[in-house]
């Protein structure tokens, strides 16, 4: 439970909390809790009405989530540390990147430079370069 600093009364969002290490890393759980019905040491709701319930095992249903994300970490020998799990958790991926994809990313940034500190001719040489690239890959494979 995250109380903002100037808290009044009403809801408080809840938020997920990865410690490895002692690092922390924290998400969203996109709920809310009364603080009246919160049991911090628990890091649940207090209540036996079905809407109590279904917030616990959602709750449940994260933090199964968190040790899957532990296991993914674990078997593919990477260093487990709480924003990779938290990365995983929310889906977000490392984008690989190849060279092709360097190389475009490099011209687009060349391009939006013309003008300023390159001339077209420097551009029209690193686009020259890319063709030889991707026709030499065409070629070796």
């Amino acid at each position: 439970m995250k109380k903002p600093k100037n808290y009044q009364s009403g809801v408080v969002p809840i938020y997920l909390r990865i410690t490895v290490n002692g690092k922390r890393a924290e998400a969203t759980t996109s709920r809310e809790c009364d603080p009246v019905r919160w049991n911090a040491q628990a890091g649940r709701a207090n209540g036996t009405k079905e809407e109590i319930r279904a917030f616990n095992a959602y709750l449940d249903d994260l933090q199964k989530k968190i040790y899957e994300a532990h296991r993914q970490l674990t078997e593919a020998n990477k260093q487990v540390t709480a924003e990779a799990m938290r990365d995983i958790f929310l889906g977000k991926t490392e984008k690989p990147y190849t060279l092709m994809a360097v190389f475009k990313e490099h011209n687009d940034n060349m391009e939006a430079l013309l003008g300023k500190e390159y001339t077209k001719g420097t551009l029209c040489r690193y686009q020259t370069s890319l063709k030889h690239t991707q026709n030499f890959l065409k070629w070796t494979i």
